[in-house]
């Protein structure tokens, strides 16, 4: 009797070993469910990142406000025609969480909140990249003439 109570006993934790421990035991089910949950909430995460970005993908494909929008804030571009007017206080220095502010690293001033004195041009004119290059030619063959007459000048002067 002893012996078939053991045996029974034996079968009974043979029978329970994968049941609890085994592939498909409760464990790895409770780890699977875990999984599964985290997996879900990644997921859900995703979607709603993928329907911003579809619907940002939209306005831009559909219109120009998106592209202007981003133009003029991330790039800070303006349209033709356009006076940038920035009004700041002499005594206040320039706020440090602006949008446009790029990091200090940056060789590129441009979107920068700036404390120095406003120049306002009236009318702006828009060039194409040809005429900007023709024009600094221009700029620079001046100013190279410029310094040549007056080094001219100078050696008339002593000679």
């Amino acid at each position: 009797m002893r012996i078939v109570t053991f045996v029974l006993i034996l079968l009974l934790a043979m029978i329970q070993y994968p049941l609890w421990w085994g592939h498909g035991g409760w464990l790895r089910v409770h780890e699977l469910q875990e999984q599964l949950a985290e997996q879900t909430q990644k997921n859900a995460a995703l979607q709603l990142r993928n329907v911003r970005v579809e619907g940002e993908v939209a306005d831009l494909q559909n219109g120009t406000a998106a592209v202007e929008e981003r133009a003029r804030y991330e790039m800070g571009m303006m349209k033709d025609g356009e006076v940038f007017a920035q009004f700041v206080s002499p005594n206040s220095p320039a706020p440090a969480n602006s949008v446009n502010a790029q990091t200090s690293t940056s060789a590129s001033t441009r979107g920068q909140v700036s404390a120095a004195p406003l120049r306002v041009v009236p009318n702006p004119v828009s060039r194409s990249k040809e005429e900007r290059r023709a024009f600094e030619r221009q700029a620079t063959k001046d100013k190279m003439d410029a310094a040549k007459a007056k080094v001219d000048a100078a050696k008339k002067k002593q000679g």
